[in-house]
């Protein structure tokens, strides 16, 4: 786990990031070059080698480390939307790169703005686990083996639309929960209580006990159904619900520690939100 990084002025981390994502994803305007005379494969690698050498003539460590990764995931959404608009059978797998990348970037994002004192290179959730880098290229494998052996079932246009909306909703669920709860809201499950931490009860937290983890659910499966992926989907939903199982059960036990009768009075109005998961059963 990388350690937090020293404290810049406040706001620069968001404002460095925004920058070079949006650096990255000028990859959009790579047609201009090919249809100017430029291969496209020559041009592209000329674009990334002339992205990394302006990176490295702008910024030094640690400010490069932010770059580099801000930049690449804005690169990975501008192929993802020429993708999306391109006439082939990988149209939809431009959907899927453009919610992966803005789902790490804006977690990134919306750390630095709103719990700076939590920020550091993790939150881009880059290098989450094991199981999650496993998992993205299982379903990878996936599409690309059914695309060329039953290109006909990545083309179920209504299905992956379907899987769009579960994306787009799991997303803003995830980010409201993280801008309601604000310092409170940490990547890492937290042992000790700090003294600005306080119980969140508003908001998207009226409506589910852990709205973040509701949004990541239903983001992660969405990605599968939009992909068209019958076996990650099964694959996704089973190991996503025991994770979050055992992670809320995990983070309860934190919160009736912090909270105790408030936080059980809490848990007995309001649902955790995830499907058949009821928290963990402790009583004081």
């Amino acid at each position: 786990m990388a350690g937090c990084m020293a404290r810049a002025p406040p706001g620069s981390e968001a404002r460095l990031s925004l920058a070079t994502f949006l650096l990255g994803a000028s990859v959009l305007a790579l047609p201009l070059l090919t249809r100017a005379g430029l291969q496209g494969r020559t041009g592209l690698a000329l674009y990334v080698a002339g992205l990394n050498a302006l990176l490295l003539l702008l910024y030094r460590p640690p400010r490069y480390q932010i770059a580099i990764r801000a930049c690449f995931l804005g690169f990975v959404f501008g192929c993802g939307m020429l993708l999306s608009f391109s006439q082939s059978s990988w149209n939809h797998f431009g959907w899927y790169m453009c919610s992966l990348s803005l789902f790490h970037y804006s977690e990134y994002l919306v750390t630095a703005v709103n719990n700076p004192k939590s920020l550091s290179l993790d939150s881009f959730l880059l290098n989450h686990s094991l199981e999650y880098t496993v998992a993205a290229l299982s379903s990878w494998i996936e599409f690309t083996l059914e695309n060329i052996f039953w290109p006909e079932l990545k083309q179920i246009t209504w299905l992956s639309v379907t899987g769009l909306l579960m994306v787009v909703f799991g997303e803003c669920l995830r980010k409201a929960a993280m801008f309601t709860a604000g310092s409170n809201f940490n990547h890492v499950v937290q042992n000790e209580k700090s003294d600005t931490h306080t119980l969140v009860t508003s908001g998207v937290y009226a409506w589910f006990r852990h709205p973040s983890y509701v949004g990541w659910f239903y983001w992660s499966i969405g990605t599968q159904v939009m992909l068209c992926n019958p076996i990650c989907g099964v694959a996704y939903a089973l190991t996503v619900w025991r994770f979050f199982r055992d992670r809320t059960e995990e983070e309860e036990i934190s919160l009736i520690h912090f909270f105790g009768e408030e936080y059980l009075e809490y848990k007995k109005r309001v649902p955790t939100g995830l499907p058949f998961i009821k928290g963990v059963k402790m009583e004081l």
